[in-house]
């Protein structure tokens, strides 16, 4: 998982975002509108998010773009591996957004993250509301999903609703009121960031003072809710086959945005990459002798594993 922090501090999360040099993030825009109905929102779509520029600092000297990553790493990646990373990325979307917001059960945020990988979201976000707790991953529930997502931690909703509107996103919330609409009802082209709330609690009234939609999930038994995770794996679930419907396709990246989240994934596919790609450049520049595939996997970086393990991992 690449996180992203936003005043919340120094967290032990899986991928270190020092040691990976993951593409240059975005400035984050001054404001874009959000209202609007959904023609108006659609016609917006020029200004769609995405958070990355194609521009890969690997050390203070050296700067790579996405292709340049692509083709040194290509070796170091079975073809199986390589035709995956093609397809999910077609896949992906950052134009809906799962956001969680005080959620207790850290297996629930964990749950929600296997959801959104499965399903093609890319970026999630998870707001703690409380000063000294932590998101830690639940590997076990999770099954490594948040390796390849871009996940973004905040510390208060406020903040986190003002910078997701200024990227254009309409902020929905699931919760149950007299305007609420049925997720049933919502055009999920149009860029959206959906709030599911605490267990307890559910969403914020912070939250639901700043969204721009109230949403539910139609329910024909006794009980009025379902589990936070639940929840968001079934809204998900719809706003993929909606966005199919209208659109003929939930991945809506461009030729040029795939081809950076190509290159995120191939550098998060194993922990060795950075050192692979100093190699490599060192090689370039000549500071040491052109060796052989085998020769670079020869070094002390991956003296600990076999060539075929690190190739198929």
């Amino acid at each position: 998982m690449i996180l992203f922090m936003n005043k919340v501090g120094t967290m032990e999360n899986g991928y270190n975002v020092k040691k990976i040099p993951t593409s240059k993030r975005r400035n984050d825009p001054q404001s874009l509108s959000t209202s609007g109905d959904s023609e108006d929102l659609l016609n917006q779509k020029q200004q769609q998010w995405f958070p990355y520029e194609d521009s890969f600092k690997l050390n203070d000297e050296t700067t790579l773009t996405s292709a340049d990553v692509i083709r040194m790493l290509a070796p170091f990646l079975v073809d199986g591996r390589k035709q995956r990373i093609e397809e999910v990325v077609a896949n992906r979307t950052y134009s809906v957004c799962p956001v969680v917001e005080g959620l207790l059960d850290l297996g629930n945020v964990s749950a929600v993250f296997r959801s959104a990988d499965a399903l093609g979201f890319q970026s999630v976000h998870v707001i703690s509301n409380v000063s000294n707790r932590r998101y830690k991953k639940n590997r076990k529930v999770s099954a490594g999903a948040e390796k390849w997502l871009d996940v973004e931690m905040w510390e208060n909703t406020g903040a986190c609703i003002a910078t997701l509107k200024a990227r254009g996103y309409r902020i929905a919330v699931t919760h149950i009121a007299p305007d609420t609409v049925s997720i049933h009802d919502m055009d999920w082209r149009v860029p959206t960031a959906v709030f599911f709330g605490n267990e307890h609690k559910g969403v914020s009234a912070e939250a639901i003072a700043l969204s721009d939609i109230r949403c539910s999930i139609p329910m024909a038994g006794m009980v009025d809710s379902f589990n936070v995770s639940v929840a968001a794996g079934i809204l998900m679930h719809h706003a993929v086959h909606d966005r199919i419907a209208r659109a003929g396709a939930h991945g809506d990246l461009t030729p040029r945005d795939r081809q950076v989240l190509e290159a995120e994934f191939s550098l998060r596919h194993n922990r060795h990459t950075v050192q692979i790609l100093d190699r490599l450049v060192e090689q370039k520049e000549g500071v040491q002798k052109p060796s052989s595939l085998s020769d670079m996997l020869k070094g002390d970086f991956v003296s600990d594993i076999e060539d075929a393990e690190y190739l198929q991992v």
